[in-house]
């Protein structure tokens, strides 16, 4: 079973009165559990494809499955109601409500949701604040916590749904270099210890590095598709590094 698959997936924009394909026939599944990382420059189609798999937007034509369901035709608000019991989300700005403490934060997305109780509300919001090391901060407010602090908050809020994935924009990008890495750790963690599958879109190489799956994204494209460890993978980096570097103007003394 594959807990994300994406079969010949197209996305094009309206610009203006020309068609922009942001995403170019995209075929691809996801075990459960992976820690993956969507990589690739500004304009690439990374956060497109991160937004279709967290059903933000929806595909020009092709098929997205979650939990082999397909999602396709789905309407908004089915939609609305996948993302709340099935996607986690960390932002690259957090996106906590400021007049709310940590507490009420995590519970927030909870309480859309009538199928959770809230002593099963208040079971969660303490597990997955002391998971994430800020009981202590149970009662702060965002501005009364650091970026870092703010970070966990939200990976707390992400995982107090149970999703089945958590998916994350660029979650090191407002992160100091310890902070960043202190985070990542807390996710690596997070995934092998409860087997949560992460799925980031990035061009951090410190998320790249303790990623156990990579999906490089170029023009729309897939352009590397392999696992951290491969040989395979590291070949193609090599030849796109030298295919680069090909490419680039050179000049002469």
């Amino acid at each position: 079973m594959s807990v994300v698959r994406i079969e010949h997936v197209c996305k094009d924009y309206l610009l203006g009165d020309q068609k922009v394909q942001a995403l170019k026939d995209i075929t691809l599944s996801f075990e459960p559990g992976v820690f993956l990382a969507i990589a690739g420059p500004s304009g690439s189609g990374k956060t497109t494809l991160l937004n279709l798999i967290g059903c933000i937007d929806t595909p020009t034509s092709g098929k997205i499955f979650i939990n082999d369901q397909d999602v396709s035709g789905r309407t908004p608000d089915q939609l609305a109601d996948l993302r709340a019991r099935t996607i986690g989300f960390i932002f690259q700005t957090f996106n906590l409500l400021p007049v709310l403490s940590a507490i009420e934060n995590v519970e927030y997305p909870l309480l859309q949701r009538s199928d959770v109780s809230k002593e099963e509300r208040q079971r969660r919001i303490t597990t997955f604040l002391d998971i994430v090391g800020l009981s202590k901060y149970a009662h702060h407010r965002p501005n009364q916590l650091s970026g870092g602090q703010r970070q966990r908050v939200a990976i707390a809020r992400a995982l107090a749904i149970h999703p089945a994935i958590v998916l994350a924009d660029e979650p090191t990008a407002n992160l100091d270099h310890k902070t960043g890495e202190e985070i990542l750790s807390l996710m690596k963690q997070i995934n092998r210890e409860f087997g949560t599958t992460f799925i980031f879109s990035t061009h951090d190489k410190r998320v790249i590095a303790k990623a156990d799956r990579l999906v490089r994204v170029e023009d729309g494209e897939i352009a590397v598709l392999g696992v951290r460890s491969d040989t395979e993978w590291a070949l193609a980096s090599q030849k796109r590094s030298k295919r680069d570097a090909a490419t680039q103007p050179h000049t002469h003394p």
